[in-house]
């Protein structure tokens, strides 16, 4: 990757760098895939992906209901409801 390239992206993008910036942004993204390319270059034959380096669980709780159902109640004090739906004033035309 070099300045120029930058250039072009950052036009497409309608963003304005100097050249200095650019120059320091074709370096770092140069650097960043040297990296990329030192990692794909490394066998990971017979490695099976996870999700996680850890063999860690999560304690999960129960799935409990813990509140009764009180939709009447709060549609009892709403300005507007009908079929128990909330009624708002229109805001788009």
């Amino acid at each position: 990757m070099n300045p120029q390239d930058i250039q072009k992206i950052a036009h497409l993008a309608r963003l304005q760098i100097n050249d200095d910036v650019a120059a320091e942004t074709a370096k770092s993204i140069t650097e960043v895939l040297n990296l990329v390319d030192q990692l794909q270059s490394a066998d990971t034959d017979g490695v099976a992906p996870m999700a996680h380096p850890l063999d860690a669980v999560q304690r999960l709780r129960a799935d409990e209901v813990t509140e009764g159902n009180q939709r009447d109640a709060f549609q009892a004090i709403a300005p507007a409801t009908e079929n128990g739906l909330y009624l708002v004033p229109k805001v788009i035309d």
